[in-house]
């Protein structure tokens, strides 16, 4: 079989459509294009073009896992996770018919190789993370030491990082109390529940205590 057109798609021009015997057969990133030495007038086996495809699904996967993670900094196990419900088979209605139909989700080697690639390349850096969690996460509304711990945690980063980079962190529980009780005092004219709620966030009683009687 040989490789008898490439295109580059209308809606994505960086994804280059590769015809198979004057036939629609799977596209490919340009960068892949390059990288594989898919050319026109390669020919190649059934089982050749079956790892093409595999390429293929590779790509598309790696795009869009990239650009969850230039959204934000993401933990690996945020990215993990995603990458797992990519592996789910999904329901969806067609556009033409409005039949409900399953679109087969990728394998999870596939999902496992994308994010092997992602760490390669530091788009997935738990230590970048929790750096940037602990420096952002509600820094103007303020957040205990210990709510950020407990949140860094359930993101998956490892006890050893999150203490590292919390001890190295120039925020501490007392600014953190200053700031919530300018926001929301005014809210909790009982300071009984205002007490309650400090607490709720992870802050310690003497600190809240002193920090109340200060703004007093």
């Amino acid at each position: 079989m040989k490789i008898t057109g490439l295109s580059a798609q209308q809606t994505n021009p960086n994804r280059i459509n590769v015809f198979v015997d004057d036939k629609y057969r799977f596209s490919l990133e340009i960068s892949q294009i390059a990288s594989l030495g898919v050319r026109i007038g390669g020919e190649y086996s059934e089982s050749e073009l079956e790892q093409l495809e595999q390429e293929s699904q590779f790509g598309k996967l790696y795009a869009r896992a990239l650009e969850y993670c230039l959204m934000r900094p993401h933990s690996a196990k945020e990215v993990r996770d995603y990458l797992w419900r990519k592996t789910q088979t999904t329901r969806y209605r067609s556009r033409r018919t409005g039949e409900i139909k399953e679109r087969a989700g990728v394998s999870q080697a596939l999902a496992d190789r994308v994010l092997d690639r992602l760490v390669e390349k530091r788009y997935v850096d738990d230590e970048a993370f929790t750096r940037y969690w602990v420096e952002n996460r509600n820094l103007t509304k303020g957040s205990s030491l210990q709510k950020l711990r407990a949140e860094l945690r359930a993101k998956g980063v490892s006890p050893e990082i999150i203490n590292q980079n919390i001890d190295d962190s120039t925020r501490n529980d007392q600014d953190e109390l200053r700031k919530i009780i300018a926001k929301k005092q005014n809210r909790y004219p009982d300071r009984a529940k205002f007490i309650h709620y400090l607490a709720r966030q992870g802050f310690m009683y003497d600190d809240i205590m002193s920090m109340l009687d200060e703004s007093s």
